[in-house]
């Protein structure tokens, strides 16, 4: 008999993270049907998940939700900067998704701070009293990709190099320089700002595995003992 990978495993994690008990366990049966339940009822059973696990991940949903929000929940400050500073809307919300994934509390290692990421030297210039909150962050990242813009002659790929990696830069190299961070950046907040942030379609994959188990996932990896059907 071919062994079969419960799939339900996240709406019992789901439920099991709402109750009191222990943890998530996991039994492979004689015929290797795989269960999980959070009342073992016999030796078999081994934990994969623990309590510990659990309230983890209770802090890190409270932690994302209280820091974090959909770009468009800051579409009106936007919407207002868009017109004070004569720049696109969606490229001021590409900058946003890609900078800090519409955190406002967001602190790059480099110590970038903000929706739009503004370092201490360029929020004090853009005269920034607060990077985190929304609308100074907004207005002071809108007004400095504006003075990039004309810097550059209206070139928005030069503009958000240098938003990225410094006006200096792009002046040495005479263009977008061979940082590869920079020209991901680059990249990434254009392929947003020209609508095709979203164009891949998700696909389904079924992953069978030589003895016979099956895994479905929207993520495959190479395996040399497996296979994949895309529906």
């Amino acid at each position: 008999m071919k062994k079969i990978l419960i799939i339900t495993l996240a709406l019992v994690m789901a439920y099991t993270y709402t109750c009191p008990a222990g943890g998530i366990y996991k039994y492979t049966d004689q015929n290797g049907v795989t269960h999980f339940t959070n009342v073992p009822t016999g030796n078999g059973y081994k934990k994969i998940i623990s309590t510990k696990d659990k309230e983890t991940h209770r802090s890190a949903i409270k932690k994302n939700r209280s820091s974090s929000a959909s770009v468009s929940y800051y579409s009106h400050i936007i919407d207002s900067k868009s017109k004070k500073y004569n720049i696109e809307p969606s490229l001021i919300n590409a900058v946003i998704k890609v900078e800090s994934n519409g955190n406002s509390r967001a602190v790059s290692r480099k110590g970038a701070k903000g929706l739009m990421q503004l370092m201490p030297a360029t929020a004090s210039e853009m005269h920034v009293n607060n990077p985190f909150n929304p609308e100074e962050n907004i207005d002071g990242g809108t007004r400095y990709l504006r003075y990039l813009l004309n810097r550059f002659d209206g070139d928005v790929s030069l503009a958000l190099a240098a938003y990225n990696a410094g006006p200096k830069k792009i002046e040495k190299f005479g263009g977008i320089p061979p940082i590869l961070e920079t020209r991901e950046y680059v990249k990434r907040v254009l392929s947003l700002y020209r609508g095709r942030g979203n164009a891949r379609k998700a696909s389904i994959y079924k992953l069978t595995f030589d003895d016979g188990t099956i895994l479905y996932t929207n993520t495959p990896l190479a395996h040399e003992h497996s296979r994949f059907t895309s529906f």
